[in-house]
């Protein structure tokens, strides 16, 4: 592996930890998504179905972090919540053993955890 293609993997890694943090810590996952966003364009075919692929969790996750936001009234909103908590951290780790594997990501467009 050159150089090149470990600092690259690197920034995808650091992606993945900011999404992780962002289940605690709102605004990691924002600078996740801008980052993902920033290096898209920028790499091989594999490495930038992880990008998309963060770019989905984040968006994904944000809109089922809403709906349990807007359900919380009753109990359902909390286990919306609960999941999307628990989605979110699967969905990374197994996007990190992917990418530690140098594969692109498998199951791209699916909505659970790929």
């Amino acid at each position: 592996m050159n150089d090149s293609t470990e600092t690259n993997t690197s920034i995808a890694k650091v992606i993945y930890i900011l999404l992780i943090i962002g289940t605690i810590i709102g605004i990691t996952g924002i600078i996740a998504v801008i980052m993902a966003y920033v290096n898209n364009d920028d790499e091989n075919d594999w490495l930038q179905t992880h990008y998309r692929f963060q770019i989905r969790t984040f968006w994904i996750g944000l809109l089922y972090f809403f709906i349990g936001v807007a359900t919380s009234q009753v109990v359902i909103g909390y286990l919306i919540l609960l999941f999307t908590f628990f989605w979110m951290i699967i969905r990374c780790a197994k996007g990190l053993k992917q990418l530690e594997k140098n594969q692109p990501v498998q199951n791209l467009e699916s909505w659970l955890f790929t």
